[in-house]
Formats: C-alpha cells, sequence, structure tokens
C-alpha cells in the first residue's frame, strides 16, 4: 500500500504539533517516573482506584515505554495508538470508582492531545487520515 504524499507543513504547524507533543511527553514522563519511585500521593491516588501498589512500578514502566515509542518519528503512530490504550484503561478505571466528570475526562483531553500534536507535525498521518484524491 502506497500513502499519497500531504502537503507540506508550515512552520506554524510544525513547531504548534512539537509544543503539543513535548508537553504530552513531559506530563507522561512526569507520570511514569512518579510511579516508578512509589510517590505515596500516587500510590494514595492508585489505592482509590482499586490497585495495590505493587503495580505502580508495571504500570509506570508501562506509560514509559509507550511514551519512549511515541517520541520515536518511525513508531510515533504506533505509540499514540498505545497511549491511547492506556489512557483508555484510565478513563475506564475513574469511570469504574465513579469519579467527578473532570477526574474522568482529564485523560480523555490528553488524549485528544496526543493524537493533535502528532496530527499537526506528522504529514504521514494527515495522509492516512485526509489522503489526497488521485
Amino acid at each position: 500500500m502506497q500513502l499519497t504524499q500531504a502537503a507540506p507543513i508550515s512552520a506554524v504547524r510544525l513547531w504548534t504539533g512539537r509544543i503539543i507533543s513535548a508537553l504530552m511527553v513531559l506530563f507522561l514522563i512526569f507520570d511514569g517516573v512518579t510511579k516508578l519511585i512509589k510517590v505515596p500521593q500516587v500510590l494514595d491516588a492508585q489505592a482509590r482506584l482499586g490497585y495495590p501498589a505493587n503495580d505502580a512500578l508495571g504500570i509506570g514502566i508501562t506509560v514509559l515505554a509507550c511514551t519512549l515509542v511515541y517520541v520515536n518519528p518511525r513508531t510515533s503512530i504506533l505509540g499514540a495508538i498505545l497511549l491511547t490504550g492506556y489512557l483508555g484503561g484510565a478513563v475506564a478505571s475513574q469511570v469504574r470508582i465513579g469519579a467527578p466528570l473532570f477526574d474522568t475526562s482529564f485523560p480523555i483531553i490528553f488524549g485528544v492531545l496526543i493524537w493533535a500534536g502528532l496530527y499537526l507535525r506528522d504529514q504521514r498521518l494527515r495522509a492516512i487520515v485526509f489522503p489526497e484524491p488521485k
């Protein structure tokens, strides 16, 4: 399958995408590291969601691995898909405990921003989403 070429990216679009993506990556690294070092507030939040403290290490490694795949330009679309799954689990956990709307929508907003940043900076994704007519 050959993808059609998307129009060149404007500098504003490219930098907007990079900035959005960078902010998401910084948050996800922070999220993963706080789980790895087992920050007490993070463990308390996990406990409220029904996850034992022992799960923090695995969850932290998972989010950091998915973020690493997202940061690599060659695998960024796969990374966005993996992060969407991770954030979907966060939404499901919030819904399961009956969390307030903001807590439930927070991971959804991050998922949208992850894809928006990638869409703005990646011609391959735009060519897949909106292919040029032949």
